[in-house]
């Protein structure tokens, strides 16, 4: 008898692990699925296939803070977003990369490109792993983080970021307008090189944040001047004209900061009552989530003290 369930018993053992076998292929392939599945992007261009999660991503262009925000990881960078302190930790390791350096690109072997529409070589980088690129300001700066969420797959957490983001910056706008008064003006400005500039609504240096969501008051000069091209140069000695009651100072330490040193400069009201605050110009260029927070802590704690 015992002879006789043998056989039985054996074949019962191989049928356990042949399902147990399946079961484990079942599941690597499954893996291997999910890691090469696809979604399809509607861009600007038109429907692309990009991966559903991707795991090595490219930016040229100034979305890296966008990319970053919502965990996923980045292997090159351009050079304004490598040389941002506020990136610097989540950035180490990572390489910089131009449009133009089409062979360290490749190396890099990334699963997604993002850029501008002002990139170079799209044609080439296309060949090289999917490439998405937007246009700076086609939509407004939060809508652009939820296009980005939707490329990446994380449109809940992009949506959630901006919400969150919306409510806290309306109650430090309503707080400041009543420190300062309704009718207070702010103005933004910046060196670089050896030029001066006075920014609209939409070009960073937390202009989005002032005007849009805080809906503080810009000179009316500065309207007329900056807010169709988002930025306009000037030079120091007609500062005054473009000079709110508040004046912001996306500083650049290594450009030419003499005119600070003039009697014109000095004279400017918002200098004289010590309304000028200044910021590092290299954590201040952006409008993503990480320089959005930075900035709204920046404007809290020097408005109000917080």
């Amino acid at each position: 008898m015992k002879k006789l369930l043998l056989p039985f018993m054996l074949i019962f053992v191989l049928l356990i692990s042949a399902c147990s076998n399946g079961s484990t292929e079942s599941k690597n392939d499954s893996s291997k699925n999910s890691e090469s599945k696809t979604i399809t992007y509607q861009s600007e261009d038109g429907p692309v296939k990009v991966p559903a999660n991707p795991k090595r991503v490219v930016v040229l262009g100034s979305y890296a803070g966008n990319v970053l925000s919502l965990g996923v990881n980045i292997v090159g960078v351009d050079s304004w977003s490598k040389m941002n302190p506020r990136f610097e930790k989540k950035l180490k390791g990572v390489e910089e990369v131009s449009e133009e350096n089409l062979e360290k690109i490749i190396e890099l072997k990334p699963d997604l490109i993002i850029g501008l529409s002002t990139t170079k070589n799209i044609d080439k980088l296309k060949k090289i792993a999917p490439t998405v690129t937007y246009t700076y300001d086609k939509v407004d700066y939060l809508t652009q983080h939820v296009e980005i969420g939707k490329l990446l797959n994380k449109e809940k957490e992009a949506q959630s970021w901006v919400d969150d983001f919306k409510k806290r910056a309306a109650k430090a706008g309503s707080d400041i307008k009543a420190k300062i008064g309704e009718d207070a003006t702010v103005s933004v400005i910046e060196n670089f090189d050896k030029q001066l500039y006075v920014f609209g609504n939409n070009w960073g240096r937390g202009t989005e944040i002032l005007y849009q969501e805080m809906k503080l008051k810009m000179p009316e000069k500065v309207k007329k001047i900056a807010l169709k091209d988002g930025y306009y140069a000037i030079s120091p000695e007609v500062l005054p004209e473009y000079a709110g009651d508040y004046l912001i100072f996306s500083k650049n330490q290594d450009g030419d900061t003499s005119f600070e040193k003039t009697d014109t400069y000095k004279n400017i009201p918002a200098v004289k009552n010590n309304h000028v605050f200044e910021a590092n110009a290299k954590e201040f260029y952006f409008n993503d989530p990480i320089t959005l927070d930075y900035q709204l802590d920046f404007f809290t704690q020097k408005f109000l003290g917080k």
